[in-house]
């Protein structure tokens, strides 16, 4: 049930019976020669929509921007960065609450968006809401330890073939990663703000402009994505979603806090 084709009398009504709400969360941002910028909205807003298929869960609209500062380089990205997107996120939870929902779904779309989804859910705790955060591409990589992967690699992949395969640039699918933007030849890139020296891991934040030789990142090679990987893949999440989003709506709220 999506929200905005519904007029206010269905929303009162589905109130009565449920306090839960759906909200997909992506970015525009790069993701390779190969990749839309609109990927990590694209997806959760795909996702969404087999969901709505199989369960009675409201459907807020979706969100394109997130938070993408790290890589804002490339272009064509847009970002509002983490007090921007946790400013969105509040307004409109704080809109929702008003009216009687308390449990909230972030579909997250973009690793960048976690701290505001966090901010925004730990709000809402305090206020006797509950908010989940369903990262969907390190959830099926659990769900199936074969579609686990990096960014803009196989797994984004096959999801955006999977949706629409004419959003693939076949001309750059087969272009090798090649990490670049090391801060010094006994420091290189081990991930998206980390470095290796002397065989531990150091956190430093940067902006990246062409962290790629293509412009993805992770072990797992687009040009072994495939349809059908990706179908598969997107399915088995919403699928995922629906059981969760009736056993989430289940849950005793918690206490407010003074």
């Amino acid at each position: 049930m999506r929200l905005a084709h519904i007029t206010v009398k269905k929303v009162e009504d589905y109130l009565k019976t449920s306090q839960t709400i759906l909200i997909p969360v992506g970015s525009i941002e790069n993701h390779g020669k190969h990749m839309p910028l609109g990927t990590d909205w694209f997806i959760p807003d795909a996702i969404v929509r087999l969901v709505e298929k199989n369960s009675p869960v409201m459907i807020a609209p979706s969100i394109p921007y997130g938070a993408t500062d790290n890589i804002y380089g490339f272009p064509g990205t847009i970002t509002i960065g983490t007090d921007g997107l946790t400013m969105l996120l509040t307004k409109i939870t704080d809109s929702l609450y008003r009216y009687g929902f308390r449990k909230f779904i972030i579909l997250n779309g973009h690793g960048g968006n976690q701290k505001a989804i966090e901010t925004v859910g730990l709000a809402l705790h305090k206020r006797g809401a509950w908010l989940a955060n369903l990262n969907w591409w390190l959830m099926a990589g659990e769900l199936h330890p074969e579609w686990k992967g990096g960014h803009g690699g196989a797994q984004e992949t096959a999801a955006i073939m999977g949706i629409d395969p004419s959003l693939v640039d076949m001309d750059y699918i087969h272009e090798s990663m090649a990490l670049a933007n090391d801060v010094a030849p006994n420091m290189p890139t081990t991930g998206w703000s980390t470095v290796n020296f002397k065989g531990a891991t150091v956190i430093m934040p940067r902006e990246y402009v062409n962290y790629s030789g293509n412009g993805w990142y992770g072990a797992d090679a687009p040009d072994q994505a495939t349809p059908q990987w990706g179908q598969e893949m997107l399915q088995t999440m919403a699928d995922y979603i629906v059981d969760f989003a009736a056993e989430f709506d289940k849950l005793p709220l918690p206490q407010p806090h003074q």
